[in-house]
């Protein structure tokens, strides 16, 4: 317990110190977590629109004639043997007509004296609803088109190619993000401490002279590192939630809300962020100890 009192002394003591470098490098991985961390609560919610595509990952396949049983499991082998879906549904001419009807709702009087079977009877597919599916659905496409009796197949080409080009780009952007928070968070930690390495260069060989061992030294500025990625992380979530309240207060409207499903981060992702970050300053602060000191 004393030794643990001992160090938060030093480390507070450290941080007092050089307190303009320190606001400068807990200013530097706030941004960092809240770009970081901005870009990736956008890519999880897109994920979670597309995980609720309904229509825009259906597959019609349209048919010259209503299809007999045998040939229903003819298709529904090869389709299967292509690719995983989640199901097969077989539309006849006369279920397309109803349900024509039913989407006409109290215009049904515009189809008296169509026939009921005007309508091609079609084939729906419905992929398994991950992110790969949409790299795969154009070629998916292509394949069911050469099965025998199929006149068409429609999909949502234009919207889900946009959304996979979108959900691709938030990838990158991810990735270029995160490379920003880990070479900020640890090179601005290890400038930070080398700072106060020297500035007590000095206190530091006289504590080793006296007996310290490098476990007792090398613990506040390890603490430093591990405080400043706390409080800079915790900055940066804090400033996120604001600026997604902000967000949402000025979409917010009965209109709005029902076509944009928009979430902040669950507990166990802000605390993973802040956890990450704060492992990250200290070992940036471990880097700049061995270097300084050769321990």
């Amino acid at each position: 317990m004393r030794f643990l009192t001992v160090v938060l002394r030093h480390t507070c003591r450290n941080m007092l110190l050089t307190w303009k470098s320190q606001c400068m490098t807990l200013f530097t991985v706030s941004l960092s977590v809240l770009i970081f961390s901005f870009f990736y609560l956008i890519y999880s919610n897109a994920l979670h629109i597309g995980e609720e595509l309904d229509d825009d990952l259906r597959l019609v396949v349209y048919l010259d004639e209503d299809p007999a049983l045998p040939l229903q499991e003819e298709y529904r082998r090869r389709i299967l043997k292509f690719d995983q879906v989640d199901h097969i549904e077989f539309i006849s001419r006369e279920q397309a007509y109803k349900r024509f009807e039913q989407q006409l709702g109290d215009n049904t009087d515009v189809l008296t004296g169509v026939p009921t079977d005007f309508l091609p009877a079609s084939i729906e597919v419905y992929p398994v609803r991950t992110l790969d599916s949409l790299s795969r659905i154009k070629r998916f496409s292509d394949y069911l088109q050469t099965l025998p009796g199929v006149i068409k197949v429609q999909y949502g080409k234009e919207w889900i190619e946009r959304f996979y080009v979108f959900i691709q780009l938030m990838r990158v952007i991810i990735i270029l993000s995160g490379s920003l928070l880990i070479m900020t968070t640890t090179f601005m930690v290890a400038h930070t401490i080398r700072l106060t390495l020297l500035s007590r260069q000095q206190e530091l060989e006289l504590l080793r002279l006296v007996g310290a061992t490098n476990h007792y030294i090398r613990m506040p500025f390890l603490l430093e590192g591990a405080l400043q990625g706390f409080i800079g992380a915790s900055c940066g979530m804090g400033a996120l939630l604001l600026l997604y309240n902000w967000i949402t207060l000025q979409f917010a409207g009965p209109a709005n809300l029902t076509l944009l499903s928009f979430a902040f981060f669950d507990r166990t992702i802000v605390c993973s962020i802040i956890g990450i970050a704060t492992l990250l300053c200290a070992a940036g602060s471990f880097s700049a100890i061995r270097r300084f000191m050769h321990l």
